[in-house]
């Protein structure tokens, strides 16, 4: 568990080896792989905008010892631009998850390159799965699928393997119709898992049982196979907590797949869903869906249905034409 307060402690801490040893260390480098671990097994628990503003000050301070100093050791330095790397693509998720695409492909295209640069395969390879859900959500589906086998061309086996197939290659598949290459990935991102003896890893770069099968709805749904869909939804709806940004994608893909034949179901689904999370919460992903199922449900006079509409219709940006960011 973390709480609010934890976030700038970490980065106070980080600051504090940074002046201690200006320069880096041993000591240092394991420091920002904890404060990187912190802050990717925190990042549901925080708003987007809250670990946006702590893992850019984080990374700004490793920018601040790589650059100011000349007496770094080799091996130390590739470690603290690992660390950039790695903060650059949080940066970049969580760029897309607060509805900005252009500053998302900014900090994943850093990720890439110290990915590359400090020949770390599983960073560069997440970084182009990140791109290519940036595109998908674009709508930009050959690009997305471009981005997915750029990544499944360096990733690892196992663990990193299944999350690359079913994050981003099987969405991209299943959006342009490709069924036979959708089911094809789906099922080698299984056998990845279940070959991988570490199963499944906890934290925003790892993987888990949940978003698995949340991604395998998605697909379903995209597919047109809506009952498959539901039953994948409702199986990673079970195994989140309600209210985390993993039940409210979940129940919105649920909602999505009930809205041809259920209406009445899949509005009241929503409504829940806005009832319950905070504005300031709801991730671009959401709003996306949410846009998606009030377009679909458009013309219905099912109960709820109404309801939806107006909160839709209303919903606060997360981001205002200020740069302010939506109270919660």
């Amino acid at each position: 568990m973390t709480t609010s307060a934890g976030l700038p402690a970490v980065r106070d801490s980080l600051h504090l080896a940074l002046l201690a040893d200006p320069a880096g260390s041993s000591a240092v480098v394991d420091l920002v792989e904890a404060a990187i671990e912190h802050y990717a097994l925190g990042y549901s628990k925080h708003p987007p905008h809250v670990l946006f503003s702590e893992v850019h000050g984080a990374r700004g301070l490793l920018m601040q010892a790589l650059t100011s100093s000349s007496q770094t050791p080799e091996r130390i330095e590739i470690e603290l631009r690992r660390g950039v790397g790695w903060l650059s693509a949080l940066l970049g998720n969580l760029a897309f998850h607060l509805g900005d695409p252009t500053g998302a492909r900014v900090h994943l295209a850093t990720a890439v390159t110290y990915g590359d640069r400090v020949g770390d395969v599983r960073l560069a390879a997440w970084a182009w799965g990140a791109q290519a859900m940036v595109a998908r959500a674009a709508g930009q589906h050959s690009a997305a699928l471009a981005h997915a086998e750029r990544g499944a061309a360096c990733v690892p086996s196992g663990l990193p393997r299944a999350q690359l197939y079913a994050w981003a290659r099987l969405p991209s598949l299943a959006e342009m119709g490709r069924e036979r290459e959708a089911d094809a990935t789906l099922a080698e991102a299984t056998r990845e898992l279940e070959a991988d003896a570490q199963g499944w890893a906890a934290g925003r770069f790892g993987y888990d049982a949940a978003e698995h099968t949340l991604h395998e709805a998605d697909a379903q749904r995209a597919l047109g196979r809506a009952e498959r869909a539901m039953a994948c939804a409702q199986k990673s709806l079970s195994a989140t907590t309600a209210g985390t940004p993993g039940w409210v994608a979940a129940a919105l893909v649920m909602a999505q797949a009930e809205a041809a034949t259920q209406p009445s179901d899949a509005a009241q689904r929503a409504v829940e869903v806005l009832a319950r999370v905070p504005v300031a919460r709801l991730r671009s992903t959401s709003r996306a869906r949410l846009a998606q199922l009030e377009s679909a449900l458009a013309g219905s006079r099912a109960a709820g249905v109404e309801d939806l509409r107006e909160r839709v219709r209303t919903l606060r940006p997360s981001i205002d034409v200020h740069g302010g960011i939506a109270s919660a």
